[in-house]
């Protein structure tokens, strides 16, 4: 059995040799599709943050670590961000694409306006995501199912990738179901917290056990002086 003792994080510094995720959500989608549910769908980033958000990417080059692999959902969002701050931080890895870490489908509802979709919900939606956790949208899929997608993803790498650090570029969804697993909460709980574009949230698989080390860590947005 370990020593609980050897785990604790007395200083700044997260040691190497655990099994840790950097979770990253995408940056800001162009304007038009953020009118829209757009889910699964795989729209741009918006060029207008990508370049005045530059600041943001060097931050979060700074705090990744060298030497990690790098996950990505498939879609160009999560593709282009991770691209970005390896550009912005000279990185040179290549980025893996896992269909897992994509964000949740809402199947045939993909693209309805925000004020339109309220009427397809067969299901009061909860206070901070737009669809109930147990309810599946037409050819599309529930929060459960997503945090059962993202529970075997995260527990196959764990075991695959034992002691070594991986940053995996995901979605807000997605990283709440992260979330969900690692602290074995329902999701309608782990829908409450707020994952925010560039954030980053850290957590590791020691010894058998989940620990979440930060949540929604937001880059700085302004160069330092």
């Amino acid at each position: 059995m370990p020593d609980p003792q050897e785990h604790f994080l007395d200083g700044p510094e997260l040691p190497a040799g655990v099994t840790r995720f950097w979770l990253v959500r995408h940056a800001i989608v162009k304007e038009t599709a953020r009118q829209t549910m757009y889910g699964t769908l795989d729209v741009p980033l918006c060029p207008h943050h990508l370049t005045m958000q530059q600041p943001a990417y060097r931050a979060l080059a700074r705090r990744l670590p060298r030497r990690a692999a790098w996950l990505s959902s498939p879609l160009q969002r999560a593709r282009k961000t991770g691209l970005a701050i390896q550009e912005a931080g000279d990185f040179s890895v290549p980025l893996e694409i896992d269909p897992a870490f994509v964000e949740q489908s809402i199947g045939d509802w993909n693209g309805t306006p925000h004020e339109t979709f309220p009427a397809l919900l067969r299901k009061p939606a909860p206070p901070f995501w737009s669809i109930a956790a147990d309810e599946r949208p037409p050819q599309g899929e529930s929060m459960l199912d997503v945090r059962q997608r993202i529970g075997q993803a995260l527990e196959r790498h764990a075991r695959d990738r034992e002691g070594q650090d991986m940053v995996v570029l995901s979605h807000g969804g997605a990283i709440r179901m992260a979330l969900s697993h690692c602290l074995d909460i329902p999701v309608d709980t782990a829908l409450r917290f707020c994952i925010q574009n560039l954030s980053l949230s850290i957590i590791e698989h020691i010894a058998g056990h989940w620990r979440v080390v930060t949540i929604n860590e937001l880059p700085d947005f302004q160069e330092p002086a």
